[in-house]
């Protein structure tokens, strides 16, 4: 994995990023979605790419 800044603010601390994996490339700053809330669980993975435009969703495997 991969993380290379393109932008920096110079008033502030904002940045712009990209996140490369070997699965993609994430644009940051980035909207990543919790996959093991059930209102996202709910939510069809088209709904996911097409309306909210998630890049990345975090999963988690604990229970």
């Amino acid at each position: 994995m991969k993380f290379k800044l393109q932008a920096v603010a110079k008033d502030c601390k904002a940045r712009v990023g990209e996140i490369e994996t070997a699965h993609g490339k994430i644009q940051t700053p980035i909207f990543m979605p919790v996959g093991t809330v059930g209102s996202v669980k709910a939510v069809h993975c088209s709904e996911l790419t097409a309306q909210i435009k998630a890049q990345i969703i975090l999963g988690n495997t604990y229970h």
